[in-house]
């Protein structure tokens, strides 16, 4: 009989049972390929299974006809995602050419994710993870970003997908048989195929194993490393064909193979190659293989083999080396692999009449330099030179050996039996866990019907795994179940069992599948039989017989009606192996879910149940296992999941009911006896399940079934039914079990498995109970907790641990109870643990002893299940103790770890010492020493470091807020202190979780934005380009208004400057017709009139580029829409229009051509280098009509410039440099180059020497490059090696400044730009270096500048090319002196920028002005500008921004002797030429101003600006000036635009008004000298001057200063086509100086752009100290460099401070995505849009009245204050009086005060712990305190108020907000005080006086009297004996006994009058 129930008791009841079919197969007949699949005739596929697929496929072919033999497979994953931990599954599902990903769980539906189609059958899908990283070491792959995709293997090649939809293909070089995926990336095997012939003796076979790291890398052989026969190891490739992979796992990253000659299983690690093994595995490919070395091996090889016992062809031809091995397990055996690699090859080649060898068909066969025998010289490069990596560049790229990448090193192989099978191959091998987390390899042999389970471990330094022995357990399928770490087992017998590690758990029961195991081997064991061993089965008719008792008398729950479950179950199926179906293989285990496959081909999937589903008993089983020996812990693991997951366990409020149970029977008690367990109600009795059968009395019942169910919870409900009170049925009284006669024989049974663990288990569940002490929401559970806890310490006798619980749960805790006795014989068998305390720990009282400043011992805790009290007492030691070293050493002295280390038994006399001495032994000093040191709070760290160490330490372990809710209000208090003190000063970086920890969200989600990838930013204006369309686009519709309206709120310049720059809309002809003018006449006027205009229109895009600059994200699906250029016009009054194509005047050819080159360029721009652009883009946007390619080649050079160029494939650039389009090779040189600026790229090189004859060599082709091009190319060069001083090409471009022209026609127009763009170049590369060109003395540098700028004999020409200027030229007649009309500026601006800010005064003297008239006529005026400015940009510092410096740049001579402008009389001179005088003049200004405006750039500078404004003032009226013939007006219009260039770079990105209006004057003169080139310099300083729309500005580094000498060099070009002097398309360089500097306040509650104050603080420097500006933002910062912080002021937003000391890098990144700064408006504060002067702010209306009565407080205006919901509905709810509201209207009050108090203080989250101190206090006054919980809060807080950290921190810092208010904690303590003072008057002396003498005291006051204990700390009974009490006489003597208790002088004086016998108790 009972035997039934055990059987019964260890099965197991899986769940959830559910009928499954592959997703995909049915997606695949819907799917719309399956109808292209017939139209394409493919080759039927190849015979290939898949590892698991073939088990599936019995049942999966029934539906398949056998004609179209359409294999599938499929695979299941526990799906991953991020957001919170949902449980599903993915599944991979393969069929012909097709592959299913589907997603899904048992909530939501399956769902396809992806579904792909190839052209050839699938042979495998998988799923991969590939690590993108440069540095391919080990430690690159923790770290790593990781590519998740999905491989499709087909025969020729592997397609991978990412889930981020990048999609590769990998060809494959050979055939595969099998791929697996790896921790590293794919791990192919090649298939051998049988016809090959074998290898000759002199070459060895090719690899078996490859592997792919990433799919963009090469396929590289796999090397393996293991112990040789000698003993050392060796490295070589894996050759062998004979080992098969039959897994592999990632973590740990191993492989097992199979060895099928030998049929042995082996185990690798697989690791990274080092490179030491590289190179051995590539030197020996080199020299191995000549015959010399093949024969000894081959003759040892032989040797072997004759040794090998040849009885069976089978037998190992190594097995006596190896079972010698075995023996001996020496060290250099991690090679149990018997047949070592490094005889493999020699045993392949001896193995030669087997088929099965190495393959020819390889086709890389070469670079796998294996055949050793061809000695070229690069074998000799590596074998002979050691320092020849295997990469080394000496080696043409071709002929490269593969280097491999991943390697397997030798771990383990199985011991060999005789009796070994021929195919003994595993055929399902896993990794599972047992309960206590040790690892087993699990291998299943089908041939032999085994499972080998292998038990493997890390070594201690994890450098290694060690393996144990095998253990074999008969099975025909098996799969892990990792969720509850178990496996499932399917027996031969048929029966489904459950193991954990290799311990049976029980047998598995689906309802609803029959059990197999009442008709196979074994229907019952017998008593005598083990459960195992198979008894012959009986009759069927006995069989049934024997059923039909046990179903009758079946307690099973879960069928109530046994003759339904009499018939179902047994009846039908009883001779199933004949009708029925049963299980025939596991597979898909994903989590604690599988699939069961039937024989008859269907599937069902199952879920096993969880170990256990409430946390509370969650936790206590994770305790008890931390702390048993693992043996033991697993069979109590086992024992309670048996018990627990019974068919028809308990529900979820049953279950910790059922825990104790078997917890405490494990233990040795008695259930059924002990009181408080007998009454557990398990819905339905379960108690046969788990308490051992007694004999029942009689079959009829008996009295105690009665009493059982009396007292059961059920009837209690029952009696409190509403119906039972309606029925008027009388309460029925349990007769009270006798307790008196069941105390009497309860004792525990010593035998039991736990018994001797007591102690143990009750200190670790003690300190659970601790621990759920600190979570506010586990009060429920700890009440169960305490039960069992009182329960063992009773029998334990431990006093002061039932007393601690007394003073927790006064109402739960009696102080007397039911005991069970323990045998005195028996205690010495049980466990005391030296971690055990008689003294029970208590986290409330170590935190209340931290506050006071006493020492504490340690406090112990549990690794992983107390994580809540080592947080708590490590906050605790370092906020309050201020111990800065408590949270960043590993063990802290404030907490003693807890190890599950076990002392041997006591016997009983050392048990009883062992108690007394066991309390913490706390580091020893001397006592006072060790109070000063510990517990005083450290001052040498400032307190606000404290609390930031404090919160990011929090945030470091992933504590949260949700976390510091659920903390009890008293422990959170220090850890909100410290988020208070945060709050205010937070640093400007710290991580997202601090600031969500802290509450600053606006902080959270800066930080949060600075990890997304660029993308579009908030500011990105998503306006659909939809909108726009009925106005024309002008090409500046995606600028974003609403911050250009925030800076610019109180006009419209915005608007003016689009109407200035707009180019698409045709322009007013305003003529006026005179009568002697005839039509014809007329027309031609108007048409040279908008020829006139038109200059201006084509001048406009440089301009529009500038001010539209980086401000759209374009959409990848649509072409980036290009504004076209109008050059029509309007003549009004009837608007008719007005064309230049008419034919009526001549317009110059080509025209337009470089206008829409700069509107290319324009568009361009607009897009933002956040954006997301590829390849595909680029060329998509290319346009069908030729007449376009202007603007195309502008686009491309745009691209460049903003960075998104270096995604355009190289194929694509050289395609459309072949095509030979002039502009578009210009905008391509240009554009690459400035996209790799200063990388010295290779290729990027090689692409720009083409274009340059200079950088061929002389012998090369002469190409035809047209003469824009070199320029272009040339500027490339100076990009590309921006400041690198590379010589060769210095040397290059130095010559170029001087090139002569050719005998030819060549180089002899535009001479000068060719000169110049050298000279640009030149500075660029050495830009800055001055003096210190590192080996490039001997090209003299500065002085052959110095000859180019002012001339003199040609030197020698040096170099190459000297052949090529022997003949001069038929063109150009020049000498042999320098044109120094062509060389002077490029030279010029080069010494500028080599010497740039270096203040070299002698290279600057020679850029001096001449001071004679003889040598100002040699100079040409227009040069002077240019040596004045190189000048000035050498001495940088000398720069100063006032007119009087800007004068000082003129020579004596032309100071005395220059006319005023605006003179009428001219002074008439013989020996002065005054035109030169006056141009001179003009020119050397013009110079100055430009290099202030260098100086200055986007610095806003004001006296700059003042300055620059007067000389732009001075020259407007020059220009009208009677005399300003003398200058030459072209003179003074040239200067004045470089003046105006000047203003616009000082106020760049500005939008200052008088530079706009300026500007605005300008663009209105079109008459008279205005040319193309004054327009585009006007129009380039309005776009400066809002560049990017305010948000860029202009940066002073040396690269930008280059830039944009490029971009305004100060001679414009004469008309649209004019590129003699400068190469138009330079001008946009200045991109390359552009910066973001703009800084927009965010409010983080809207989402909108506002306004706030900044303090920007400037580092000091030689010109003015460390110096403070407030800003209002939206601004424009300073150049960072100046700067050393940045603040956000308050009082109206939170203050936030960014401080650049410490580095740049973390505003850059904020300014790089559109300055978006998060801003968070504090409580009551309006922003400044709707407050400008801050006069309605609430709070400036409440803190005049602050101390006026708070209820004046209206809950309505709290939504200014707050806008948190939960405070608004608390103010709706709580705080709104209603009309008759009597004694309530005295909490109403209380509530809006505290609300109040709350909000103006920004302590929101204090709220809570007012209203809970409020309601204890409440309670505490009505008597109806159950425990203490909250008093024991109440007085942490006090305590902590009063602690000297507290103290100290409001001397420091006396101007910090209250974190609590001052008078609300006063009247708590004092309403405390004076409830229990009156408790005391009135009886509760004597309660006190019975407590402290050790008598019982009265039932009713216990509560009360727990309260009084706690809040005045009285000692616990057991210490104060010691003190001896009763003998005192006067009050003083009980102060100094009780000094060392440490009780508070205010509890004394209540005790005192207890104490000393004076029965008036004393009350303060």
């Amino acid at each position: 009989m009972s035997n039934f129930y055990e059987e019964r008791a260890t099965m197991i009841a899986a769940g959830d049972l559910q009928e499954f079919v592959p997703f995909g197969r049915d997606h695949c007949k819907h799917h719309p390929n399956a109808l292209n699949l017939q139209l394409r005739q493919l080759q039927p596929a190849s015979e290939l299974w898949s590892s698991d697929g073939a088990a599936g496929l019995v049942g999966s072919l029934q539906e398949v006809t056998i004609h179209e033999k359409q294999k599938e497979s499929w695979q299941l994953r526990k799906g991953g995602s991020e957001i919170g931990e949902v449980d599903y599954d993915e599944e991979l599902y393969v069929a012909g050419n097709m592959v299913i990903w589907s997603k899904g769980s048992k909530s939501q539906a399956l769902a396809v994710y992806k579904a792909f189609t190839v052209d050839s059958p699938v042979q495998q899908a998988l799923w991969c993870d590939f690590v993108i990283s440069q540095d391919k070491s080990e430690k690159a792959y923790s770290t790593a970003e990781v590519e998740k995709c999905m491989c499709i293997l087909q025969s020729s090649c592997v397609n991978v997908h990412s889930i981020e939809g990048k999609d590769y293909i990998a060809s494959l070089p050979f055939q595969v048989a099998n791929v697996w995926p790896t921790k590293y990336g794919l791990l192919f095997e090649r298939s051998s195929s049988s016809h090959e012939l074998p290898p000759g003796p002199p070459r060895e076979p090719l690899p078996t194993m490859f592997s792919m790291l990433h799919p963009l890398d090469e396929i590289t052989p796999l090397v393996c490393k293991s112990g040789s026969l000698f003993g050392s190891s060796r490295v070589q490739y894996v050759v062998d064909h004979a080992i098969k992979i039959v897994f592999l796992n990632t973590d740990p990253s191993i492989v097992m193979t199979y060895d099928t000659v030998q049929n042995l299983h082996s185990v690798w690690v697989l690791r990274r190659v080092k490179a030491e093994e590289e190179n051995a595995v590539l030197k020996f490919s080199e020299q191995g293989g000549t015959p010399q070395n093949v024969a000894p091996s081959s003759s040892l090889t032989a040797h072997l083999r004759s040794l090998s016992k040849g009885d069976s062809p089978m037998a190992s031809p190594f097995q006596n080396y190896s079972s010698i091995h075995s023996q001996s397990r020496s060290t250099s055996s991690p090679s149990l692999h018997s047949r070592s690699p490094s005889i493999s090859n020699m045993a392949a080649l001896s193995r030669a009449h087997s088929p099965a060898l190495g393959v020819h068909s390889f086709t890389g066969v070469q670079r796998f330099s294996l055949s050793g025998h061809n000695q070229s010289p690069r074998r000799h490069s590596i074998s002979h030179s050691p320092e020849s990596n295997s990469n080394s560049s000496l080696l043409a790229p071709e002929t490269e050996p593969i280097v491999p990448e991943l390697c397997i090193d030798h771990l383990w192989t199985e011991a060999i039996t005789n009796i070994r099978e021929k195919n003994s191959q595993a055929s399902k091998v896993f990794i599972t866990s047992d309960l206590c987390g040790q690892k087993f390899l699990c291998f299943l042999v089908e041939s032999q019907l085994q499972l080998r389970c292998v038990k493997f471990q890390e070594s201690n330094d994890k450098t290694q795994l060690i393996f144990g022995a095998i253990t074999n357990i008969q099975a025909k399928d098996a799969a892990p179940v990792e969720k509850i770490d178990t496996m499932l087992v399917l027996e031969s017998s048929g029966n489904l069992v459950l193991y954990t590690g290799v311990v049976r758990v029980g047998k598995v029961f689906i309802p609803g599948l029959p059990a197999p195991s009442l008709t196979m081997s074994n229907p019952m064991p017998r008593p005598s039989t083990p459960l195992d061993s198979v008894s012959t089965p009986m009759p069927l008719s006995k069989l049934l017989g024997s059923l039909d008792e046990v179903v009758l008398l079946s307690p099973v729950p879960e069928l109530r009606d046994s003759s339904k479950l009499h018939d179902s179950l047994y009846n039908e199926d009883c001779t199933f192996q004949q009708l029925g179906t049963y299980i025939h293989s596991i597979r898909d285990p994903v989590r604690n879910r599988v699939t069961l496959e039937l024989s008859n081909g269907s599937m069902v999937r199952i879920t096993l149940p969880e170990i256990a589903t409430s946390e509370l008993v969650q936790t206590c089983l994770q305790a008890i296992k931390f702390i048993l020996p693992k043996e033991i812990a697993v069979q109590v693991l086992v024992k309670w999941y048996s018990v627990h997951s019974a068919p028809g366990g308990p529900s979820y409020h049953s279950e910790w009911n059922l825990f104790v149970t078997c917890l405490m029977n494990l233990m040795g008690y008695n259930t059924d006896r002990l009181a408080w367990t007998r009454n557990f109600d398990f819905e339905g009795s379960l108690s046969p399940v788990i308490a051992p059968k007694k004999a029942r009395p009689s079959e009829t019942g008996s009295d105690d079934d009665w009493e059982y169910l009396l007292n059961s919870d059920y009837h209690q409900k029952v009696e409190s039914h509403l119906l039972s009170r309606s029925l008027c049925l009388s309460p029925l009284e349990a007769s009270q079990m006798k307790d008196e006669d069941l105390s009497q024989n309860l004792s525990l049974d010593s035998s039991t498995l736990l018994f001797p663990h007591i102690p143990a288990i009750f200190f670790v569940l003690h300190l659970v109970y601790e621990e759920l002490k600190l979570n506010t929401l586990m009060g429920e559970g700890i009440c169960s907790l305490v039960d069992l806890l009182v329960q063992l310490a009773r029998d334990l006798k431990l006093e002061p641990y039932l007393d601690h619980y007394y003073r927790d749960y006064p109402a739960l805790v009696r102080t007397t109870g039911q005991v069970c006795t323990i045998d005195q014989g028996q205690t010495g068998f049980m466990h005391h643990p030296s971690f055990f305390t008689s003294e029970p720990p208590s986290i409330y009282q170590w935190v209340s002893s931290c506050l006071k400043g006493e020492g504490t011992p340690p406090y112990p805790y549990l690794p992983g299940i107390c994580e809540r009290s080592r947080l708590v007492v490590l906050s605790i030691a370092l906020y309050i103790l201020g111990d800065e070293s408590s949270v960043s050493d590993e063990s802290s002295h404030y907490l003693s770890r807890i190890t599950p280390g076990y002392v041997l038994f006591f016997y009983q006399e050392d048990y009883q010492n062992k108690v007394s001495f066991c309390y913490f032994v706390a580091p020893q000093k001397s006592q006072a020493e060790q109070e000063e040191n510990r517990f005083s709070f450290s001052h040498s760290t400032s307190v606000s470091s404290l609390a930031e160490r404090l919160v990011v330490w929090m945030a470091n372990v992933g504590f949260t807020l949700r976390d510091l809710e659920t903390l009890p209000f008293g422990i959170a208090l220090p850890i909100r202190d410290a988020i208070y003190h945060c709050r205010e000063q937070p640093a400007a970086d710290w991580p997202e979780a601090v600031c969500l920890l802290i509450g600053r969200q606006d902080l959270s989600k800066q930080a949060c934005e600075g990890n997304l990838p660029k993308g579009k930013s908030v500011l990105s204006s998503d306006v659909p380009s939809g909108t726009e369309t009925e106005e024309e686009d002008d090409g500046m519709n995606d600028m974003n208004q609403e911050v250009m309206s925030l800076i610019w709120s109180e006009d419209l310049r915005v608007q003016d400057v689009r109407r200035l720059l707009q180019s698409a809309h045709p322009v007013r002809v305003n003529v006026v017709q005179y009568p002697e003018l005839s039509d014809h006449e007329f027309i031609e006027e108007k048409e040279n009139r908008l020829l006139q205009l038109c200059q201006r229109t084509m001048a406009l895009p440089v301009g529009r580029g500038m001010f539209t600059l980086f401000s759209y994200h374009p959409v990848p699906t649509e072409p980036l829409p290009i504004p076209k250029l109008n050059l029509t016009g309007r003549a009004p009054p009837r608007n008719t229009t007005v064309d230049l194509n008419s034919g009526n005047i001549d317009v110059p050819p080509n025209m337009t051509s470089w206008a829409s080159f700069h509107n290319g360029v324009a568009a361009g721009l607009k897009i933002a280098p956040a954006s997301q652009i590829d390849s595909a883009w680029i060329v998509y946007n290319k346009p069908k009509h030729a007449e376009l390619a202007n603007e195309y080649a502008g686009f491309l050079m745009a691209l460049g410039l903003n960075g998104h160029l270096t995604k355009l494939a190289t194929l694509n650039i050289h395609d459309y440099l072949t095509k030979g389009h002039e502009m578009t090779s210009i905008g391509l040189l240009l554009g690459v180059s400035a996209a790799k600026l200063g990388t010295m790229d290779m290729s990027i090189t090689r692409l720009l020497s083409i274009h340059i004859p200079a950088l061929l060599p002389p012998t090369s082709t002469e190409l035809d490059v047209p003469h824009n091009v070199q320029v272009a190319a040339v500027v490339g060069i100076g990009l590309v090696y921006q400041g690198t001083a590379h010589r060769h090409t210095a040397e290059v471009l130095l010559a170029e400044i001087g090139r002569p022209p050719g005998p030819e026609m060549e180089y002899c127009t535009d001479r000068e730009s060719y000169s110049l763009a050298a000279g640009l170049a030149l500075g660029m590369v050495c830009l800055g270096h001055g003096s210190n060109l590192i080996g490039m003395s001997d090209l003299n540098v500065p002085e052959q500048l110095y000859q180019y700028m002012v001339g003199g004999h040609r030197r020698f020409q040096a170099g190459m090319h000297r052949e090529k200027h022997k003949s001069p030229s038929y063109q150009i007649k020049e000498g042999d002196t320098i044109n120094v009309d062509v060389t002077c500026p490029g030279a010029t601006l080069a010494l500028a920028m080599i010497y740039l800010k270096t203040n070299n005064r002698s290279i600057a003297d020679w850029l001096r002005a001449p001071d004679t008239m003889y040598l100002l006529d040699f100079v040409k005026p227009e040069f002077l500008l240019l040596r004045t400015l190189a000048r000035c940009l050498i001495l940088w510092d000398d720069i100063l921004p006032n007119s009087k410096w800007v004068d000082s740049n003129v020579p004596q001579i032309i100071r005395e002797n220059s006319i005023s402008l605006s003179e009428i009389e001219l002074p008439c001179s013989e020996d002065l030429n005054l035109e030169t005088l006056s141009q001179a003049h003009v020119y050397i200004i013009a110079g100055a101003c430009l290099s202030l405006g260098f100086r200055f750039a986007g610095s806003e500078n004001l006296s700059a600006f003042n300055c620059l404004h007067k000389f732009a003032k001075d020259f407007m009226t020059y220009l009208s000036a009677p005399n300003a013939s003398v200058t030459g007006p072209y003179n003074l219009e040239t200067c004045l635009s470089v003046v105006l260039l000047s203003l616009a770079m000082v106020m760049a990105g500005s939008g200052n008004l008088k530079v706009l209006q300026l500007c605005r004057f300008l663009h209105m003169k079109t008459g008279g000298e205005m040319n193309y080139g004054f327009h585009l310099a006007h129009h380039m300083a309005l776009g400066i001057l809002f560049l990017g729309g305010g948000r860029y500005s202009l940066s002073t580094s040396n690269s930008s200063i280059a830039a944009l000498l490029c971009a305004l060099y100060p001679h414009f070009p004469a008309h649209s086509t004019d590129n003699r002097y400068h190469l138009q398309a330079l001008r946009h360089l200045y991109v390359l100086a552009a910066e973001p500097r703009l800084l927009v306040p965010v409010d983080v509650d809207t989402n909108t752009p506002c306004y706030a104050l900044l303090e920007v603080t400037y580092k000091g420097t030689q010109w003015y100290e460390q110096t403070k500006e407030e800003l209002m933002a939206p601004t424009l910062l300073p150049e960072l460099h100046l700067l050393k912080q940045i603040k956000v002021k308050g009082p109206r937003y939170w203050e936030l401070l960014i401080d650049l000391s410490k580095g740049t890098q973390h505003l850059k990144s904020i300014l790089s995505k559109d300055g978006v700064l998060y801003v968070k408006l504090r409580a009551g504060q309006l922003s400044y849009k709707e407050d400008p002067m801050g006069w309605q702010s609430l709070l400036a209306q409440t803190v005049a009245n602050r101390n006026s009565e708070a209820r004046a407080f209206k809950p309505e205006t709290i939504s200014a204050f707050t806008s948190d919901p939960a405070l608004l509905s608390f103010a709706e709810y709580f705080c709104k009086p209603t009309v008759n509201m009597g004694q309530k209207q005295e909490i109403l009050d209380l509530f809006s005060s505290v609300l109040y108090e709350c909000v103006t203080q920004e302590t929101p989250e204090m709220l809570p712990a007012y209203i809970a101190m409020d309601q204890a206090v409440r309670r505490l006054g009505r008597r109806e305190m159950s425990e203490t919980s909250e008093l024991w809060q109440i007085k942490l807080v006090l305590e902590f108020f009063s602690s000297r950290s507290h103290q100290e921190r409001m001397q420091n810092y006396p101007k910090r907000g209250l974190f609590m208010n001052s008078e609300f904690l006063p009247v708590v303590k004092c309403s405390i005080d004076n409830t229990l003072d009156q408790w005391l008057q009135a009886g509760g002396d004597v309660c006190v006086h019975a407590y402290l003498s050790g008598q019982p005291c009265d039932e009713a006051q216990l509560g009360m009297l727990a309260c009084f204990l706690v809040y005045h700390s009285v000692p616990a009974l057991q210490h104060l004996p010691s003190v001896g009490l009763e003998g005192s006489t006067s009050f003083a003597e009980l102060l100094f006994k009780f000094k060392q208790l440490k009780m508070p002088v205010r509890a004394l004086l209540r005790l005192a009058p207890l104490l000393l016998g004076n029965p008036q108790p004393m009350v303060m």
